[in-house]
Parts: C-alpha cells; sequence; structure tokens
C-alpha cells in the first residue's frame, strides 16, 4: 500500500520529529510505502495548509491507498472540515489511520470513534480560544498594553517631508532614502577638513 503521512505543528518553533518517527515505524511495520506530508507552524484551524492541500491533491489523483496521522487533531480541529475532508478520502476508497485513538475507518465502531473524537478536539479547541480571551481581557483590565511592541527607532528630519525631497537632498535613489527613513536614519555624516 502506499501511505501517505501527514503531521502538523502550530507554530515554528516546534517539531514534527515525534510524530514522524511514530508514523514511519507503523508503515514500516505495515510493509508499506510512505510519503510525507509536513505542515509546520499552521494551526488545525485552517482548512487550508500547504501540505494538507498537496495531500488531498495526491489523493484525488489516486496516488495514496491510506493517509495516516499522529492524532486526529493533527489532521484538524474543525469538526465540519474533518468530516468533510474524511468523508471524500472514504468516497475516494482510501484507508484513514490515526495513531494515537487507534482510529481505523474502514470499521462502522472506527467511523463512529471518529465522530466522537472529532467533536472533542473541536470542543477542546473552543476551549483554548475561551482561555486565550479571558487571559486577554484580564490583561487589558490590569491595564497592560497588548499587541506588538511601539517602534524604538528614532524619528528623524526629512528634508521636504517627503522620500522623493529626501532622496534628492542627501543625493540617493528614492529606495535608499524610504529605507533610511524607515530605519530611522539619515546620510552618514561626511568629515569634513
Amino acid at each position: 500500500m502506499r501511505a501517505a503521512i501527514y503531521t502538523r505543528v502550530s507554530t515554528t518553533d516546534q517539531t514534527c520529529e515525534n510524530q514522524l518517527a511514530a508514523l514511519r515505524r507503523y508503515v514500516e511495520a505495515r510493509g508499506w510505502t510512505a510519503t510525507e506530508f509536513v505542515d509546520e507552524g499552521v494551526s488545525g484551524a485552517k482548512e487550508r495548509r500547504p501540505a494538507l492541500d498537496a495531500l488531498v491533491a495526491a489523493a484525488r489523483r489516486r496516488k495514496v491507498d491510506a493517509i495516516v496521522c499522529w492524532r486526529l487533531d493533527r489532521l484538524g480541529r474543525n469538526l465540519r472540515h474533518l468530516i468533510t475532508l474524511l468523508d471524500e478520502l472514504h468516497t475516494l476508497g482510501i484507508a484513514f489511520v490515526s495513531l494515537g485513538e487507534g482510529l481505523d475507518c474502514t470499521t462502522a465502531a472506527g467511523k463512529l470513534q471518529l465522530h466522537v473524537l472529532a467533536a472533542l478536539a473541536e470542543f477542546e479547541r473552543a476551549r483554548c480560544v475561551e482561555r486565550v480571551h479571558a487571559g486577554l481581557a484580564r490583561a487589558r483590565a490590569q491595564g497592560k498594553r497588548l499587541g506588538r511592541p511601539r517602534s524604538t527607532r528614532a524619528k528623524i528630519a526629512v528634508p521636504g517631508g517627503t522620500v522623493r525631497a529626501a532622496a534628492a537632498a542627501w543625493g540617493v535613489s528614492k529606495s535608499t532614502a524610504a529605507k533610511w527613513i524607515a530605519q530611522g536614519r539619515g546620510p552618514a555624516p561626511v568629515d569634513k577638513p
């Protein structure tokens, strides 16, 4: 069988290596060949993800016979999207396996288990969102400033008030003048004899 291994982590400081190691062992033990699809730094709430989109395209072209993932919440956290995706895979005749839940969707019991677990994954994501919003509200109530830190760049005097005028005054191109203004600096001082 041709298996598609799918892994995902939500942030770029995380890694998919633990997931990949377990999935590679599983595929090897079954005697399957595998192609890996890895999404790093992508939320499971997003329906469109580069590796997932490539995986679905491969499935539609009948290049895979089974999809194997580490846990159901790696595939997605939106119940509607998960059910639609897994229904499409079923229609295409592609098996689905989730190692963490011991899920095999080729059986009626596996399908029931899938629906329950997908609902729980969406519930957990909603609870996480609620906790984040509660934390933000608490921080605002305490007077903390939220969002990106303010720029600490020095403001410079821009000759003529425009990039074009500054470029002419400084004797540089408009792109160089724009870069200098964005960086909060002007031309380097010239030593006079």
